[in-house]
């Protein structure tokens, strides 16, 4: 049985048992939507009555054939199997036919002609009668509705006489804008043994089972659930989106498994209705909205009462629900159907119906964009309007779309202004290269204009993003002291873009800096002051962090305040960047997350891509480097390097970093040799470059070039006023250097150095602080150094550092002979480094594991082993002769002949370049001190 058609299928054979054992005829009419299954039913019912015993003939109605004279009847003639006698007699009477008079509206009055028709309607009725002699006769006719006039005279003659005779009569109508023959359905509607069976659409039930078979899982469930949202349970639609395989697609949007079947199912559905069903469903496709009959009316300009027919076919056969079209893809498939000209033409004229009901511009430009029409005089106003509604919602796509329409159209120069203005706004979050032009406009007209005024402000944020800080400056130079401190919105303006300057490029922040307490009321108050300029003051308190500001906690107060606010990734930028240099890195990476989550992040790739850098950051600084790689990688993909501006050192610092601290030192190598702009080092993520730079610097053994990009960054920092240690700790990084060179004393003058830089110094620096400094510390107190920096790690969530602390712990419990413990700590310190994705750290780790006669980890200094191919055996000699030791010396701490010594240290010097023992420390301080301590505590 077809599924879900049981019962109409049992009436029909009900109908046809009666006609048989009782000697009566019946008349049935099958009724349903376009592609609600009417002709399966009739093939099916057709195959069992013949097989049954019965004798079939069948037709079909067609639009096409409406005018030919008998078609249908001619049609269920020629299906039959008629004696040769027979044929030429229903011949004749057909060719007779031809030449009669045409009969009045089937089921109307009698008229003369009606005598000249009565032996061929007589003649043709006795033909069935003796078809019936076998068995029951059934008459099947499909798509009754297009039949022509002649045969349903035919029918109805039929139909009339059906009460002692074994004929059945089975006809499918689908719904239509209206009965093209309301006098033959009224008389067939009231036959004495009629019956009317109609198709309704599938239910989730019989879709399961059409998608499962006999076994109804959940996951067949769930997909008949989605098809039947998408169908409305039309079984045309059903079975062709199940035969594209997209069932298991997801209810919402253009599905892109759905394939060319259900498009063309679609356009069958369509296509068999009249063309006013067709072109009221390309009106809905058009509006892409819900659509009353009075505004489709309009929109195809003709009566709106007359667009309800239309709609309840569309209803009934699925496409529609409610007052728009069912699904996305539907109306992706209509759209498909129609030229270019005939949707920009609907899409004109549905803007000026929308516009004359008082639609919303965005709706209005919406429809503008597509058919590329700006002519009438309202439609300037109106796009940019949409484009400043677009802009403040987070669609910088669609504001670029109505501005660059604007900007064809002849205006005067202060809408010109505006409109360049937004242009500028919105094609800048999508691509910054593509603003060039419009950017130049606009600098022109403030420097016509002597920067003051609105135009040059608006300037002010992509000329510093392009590294053109003198024009940025000229931009907010060109006000007086009452405009700063002017009434309203404009002095805030003024004031955020002061404060942009100067922090963007902090060599201006002397210019312009007020007291502290006045920036710290503008971040913390709730109302009355921009948010824009609470974002950028809550940046400024977290580069001079002062002990009247908690700068986290108003970060993050900005953050939950707005960041459910369409339109408001940029404002956000400000305080989660705050977060990470105020030192919560965990914090910045759990807000970066809950921003990427934001629909609204897709539309907006510039500042998409530039959370992900500061993510990327965060996620470095927790230690997690796979997750800092993947963000920072994903953020130079979503916009290209050239785009990022001087903004590119930021996530080009994440990846040298992250390529660093994994060892993979010729991809640090790649990443230093893209070409930066040299604006780069007067902005603050200059300074996270050069911290990167130096770290690569120290890890391929040129310590020398690390100190010096490390003080360019101490000097850059106090010059500017803004020595914060949640930007760049270049008093920490540099200690690391003058460690791994063996000076020591410097190095614990810049750790103390390091930890007096007043509420400059978050629990992240502080621990890693105190981490290095229990290196030059005395064992009885590097234990609580290491402590406190285990717990202070702990806290600030740098799992990295924390592997780091953990191993030094290790080793120190190993020296005072506590080994089990020191074994927990350090394979504790192991799988971290593995969750954190650090395998070349956690294999170093294990390979040195307390107990082994080998240092847990090397104490002074966090690179890595240097790739200079010694074994373990070669690199203790050669720590040991680094120091001064005689060979005798080294035999006798390592427990070897003095032969083996020479030659380890022969293939040494060989492996290193060296001529001569005093060559040996420079090459070595990496880890000489550590593997020296380390051979001493285990001789003893």
């Amino acid at each position: 049985m077809l599924v879900q058609q049981e019962e109409q299928t049992s009436r029909l054979r009900r109908a046809f048992h009666a006609c048989e054992e009782q000697q009566r005829g019946h008349v049935a009419l099958v009724t349903g939507a376009v592609g609600s299954g009417k002709t399966s039913l009739l093939e099916a019912f057709s195959e069992w009555a013949a097989a049954t015993g019965g004798q079939v003939m069948s037709a079909a109605g067609s639009r096409a054939e409406r005018g030919l004279h008998l078609g249908v009847i001619g049609q269920l003639f020629h299906s039959a199997r008629l004696a040769p006698d027979a044929a030429a007699r229903v011949e004749r009477l057909l060719g007779d036919a031809a030449l009669a008079t045409s009969l009045p509206e089937p089921g109307g009055e009698a008229v003369e002609g009606d005598r000249a028709w009565a032996p061929l309607l007589h003649g043709l009725f006795a033909t069935l009668l003796d078809l019936t002699g076998t068995g029951p006769l059934v008459l099947v006719v499909d798509d009754v509705h297009h039949a022509d006039p002649a045969s349903l005279h035919c029918l109805l003659y039929v139909t009339r006489r059906l009460r002692h005779a074994r004929i059945m009569v089975v006809l499918a109508e689908a719904s239509t804008l209206r009965p093209p023959h309301p006098l033959f359905r009224a008389e067939l509607l009231s036959q004495p043994h009629f019956a009317r069976i109609t198709l309704t659409p599938l239910t989730v039930d019989a879709v399961t089972r059409l998608v499962g078979g006999e076994a109804e899982t959940p996951e067949a469930r769930e997909t008949a659930e989605r098809c039947v949202d998408m169908t409305g349970g039309n079984p045309l639609l059903t079975r062709a989106l199940l035969e594209d395989g997209a069932g298991g697609g997801t209810a919402d949007g253009c599905d892109q498994a759905v394939g060319d079947a259900f498009d063309q199912a679609v356009l069958g559905c369509l296509y068999r209705h009249e063309p006013g069903v067709r072109r009221v469903a390309q009106a809905l496709a058009v509006l892409d909205r819900p659509a009353p009959t009075e505004l489709l009316g309009h929109l195809l300009d003709v009566a709106p009462e007359s667009t309800a027919p239309a709609v309840r076919v569309l209803r009934t056969s699925g496409l529609m629900v409610a007052d728009r079209l069912r699904h996305p893809r539907i109306m992706h498939s209509i759209l498909g159907d129609m030229s270019p000209d005939e949707r920009r033409a609907l899409h004109q004229r549905a803007a000026e119906v929308l516009h004359d009901h008082g639609a919303e511009p965005s709706v209005v430009a919406e429809h503008l964009v597509a058919a590329g029409w700006a002519d009438a005089p309202w439609v300037v106003p109106v796009l940019q309007d949409a484009a400043g509604h677009a802009l403040a919602s987070g669609r910088p796509d669609v504001a670029a779309a109505c501005l660059r329409l604007v900007s064809r159209v002849c205006v005067d120069e202060r809408q010109r202004a505006a409109t360049t203005e937004m242009l500028v706004s919105a094609r800048w979050q999508v691509n910054p290269l593509a603003v060039n032009g419009q950017l130049g406009e606009l600098v022109e007209a403030a420097r016509a204009a002597g920067w003051a005024g609105d135009v040059g402000l608006s300037a002010v944020p992509y000329l510093l993003w392009q590294g053109r800080v003198e024009e940025a400056t000229e931009a907010v130079g060109g006000f007086s002291a009452e405009d700063e401190h002017g009434p309203g919105g404009a002095g805030a303006r003024l004031r955020m873009m002061q404060l942009l300057v100067a922090l963007s490029h902090p060599d201006h922040l002397p210019a312009v800096r007020e007291t502290p307490t006045t920036w710290s009321r503008a971040a913390s108050a709730p109302t009355g002051v921009s948010p824009l300029l609470q974002a950028v003051t809550v940046l400024h308190t977290a580069l001079t962090p002062a002990a009247e500001n908690d700068t986290v906690a108003t970060a993050e107060q900005l953050l939950q305040r707005h960041h459910t606010d369409d339109g408001s990734l940029g404002l956000l930028t400000a305080p989660l960047l705050a977060l990470l240099w105020a030192g919560r890195s965990d914090r910045a990476a759990a807000w970066g997350d809950v921003l990427l989550d934001r629909a609204a992040t897709r539309h907006a790739p510039v500042w998409r891509a530039v959370i992900r850098a500061i993510r990327a950051e965060a996620a470095l600084r927790v230690g997690d480097l796979p997750g800092a790689e993947h963000h920072a990688r994903t953020a130079l993909e979503e916009i290209p390097a050239p785009a990022w501006g001087v903004a590119v050192a930021g996530p080009l610092a994440t990846l040298i970093a992250c390529a660093t601290e994994s060892v993979r030192l010729s991809e640090a190598d790649r990443w230093l040799a893209h070409p930066v702009p040299p604006g780069i080092f007067r902005t603050p993520l200059g300074l996270h470059y050069l911290a990167a730079r130096a770290r690569h610097h120290l890890a391929v053994r040129r310590p020398h070039a690390a100190i010096t990009d490390l003080r360019r960054c101490g000097e850059l920092m106090r010059a500017w006023g803004i020595d914060a240690a949640g930007l760049v700790p270049w008093r920490l990084e540099l200690a690391r250097v003058q460690l791994s060179v063996g000076n020591k004393t410097q190095a614990t003058q810049l750790l103390q150095e390091q930890l007096r830089v007043p509420h400059g110094v978050d629990d992240r620096t502080r621990g890693r602080t105190l981490r290095l400094l229990a290196t030059t510390a005395a064992p009885d107190h590097r234990r609580k150094l290491l402590s406190e920096a285990v717990s202070l790690l702990q806290s600030s969530g740098d799992r990295l550092e924390l592997v780091r602390a953990l191993g030094d712990t290790g080793q120190t419990l190993q020296r005072a002979g506590d080994s089990a413990r020191a074994r927990l700590l350090v394979r504790r310190a192991y799988q971290l480094a593995q969750d954190c994705g650090a395998s070349v750290l956690a294999q170093r780790l294990i390979r040195r594991e307390p107990g082994t006669g080998l240092p847990a980890y090397p104490t002074a200094v966090e690179m890595q082993e240097p790739d200079d191919g010694l074994s373990d055996a070669e690199r203790r000699v050669a720590a040991l002769a680094a120091q001064g030791h005689t060979n005798r010396q080294i035999s006798s701490k390592l427990f070897i002949t003095v032969s083996t010594v020479e030659q380890h240290l022969t293939r040494v010097y060989r492996k290193l370049d060296v001529k001569r023992r005093t060559d040996l420390p420079s090459r070595l301080v990496a880890y000489a001190e550590g593997l020296a301590e380390e051979t001493q505590g285990a001789a003893s």
